[in-house]
């Protein structure tokens, strides 16, 4: 599984067309991704201050040759890159995605278990 945070209009507007296509994909020719490892990191990183977010569970594994794990910007790991919309069958959950009081964001309980 990879995981894409996200904003609720975003969300929306996937459950509407039957795809997520975020403006990372537009501007970039991907949509950028994270490990599950690396989704606390990449939410500190790019969400600070953010409300109305969502964390969606991707199986990787039915985007095919879409899904290339790639080294971002040269901070020596890979991430997962997505070149094309991902099907609305591919995202197998999504989660509210909050912060805790002091800012820090928390992995929904149903990823912390596992």
């Amino acid at each position: 599984m990879i995981y894409r945070i996200t904003e609720s209009p975003d969300w929306l507007q996937a459950l509407r067309s039957g795809q997520f296509a975020s403006a990372d994909l537009a501007l970039e020719g991907f949509i950028h991704c994270s490990e599950k490892h690396q989704v606390l990191r990449t939410a500190t990183k790019y969400y600070g201050g953010k409300v109305g977010l969502l964390l969606l569970e991707i199986d990787d594994m039915m985007l095919g040759e879409n899904v290339q794990r790639e080294n971002a910007a040269g901070r020596g790991e890979d991430f997962p890159h997505v070149y094309a919309p991902i099907p609305i069958a591919a995202i197998q959950r999504h989660f509210i995605f909050l912060a805790d009081k002091t800012g820090h964001f928390i992995l929904p309980a149903a990823l912390s278990a596992l």
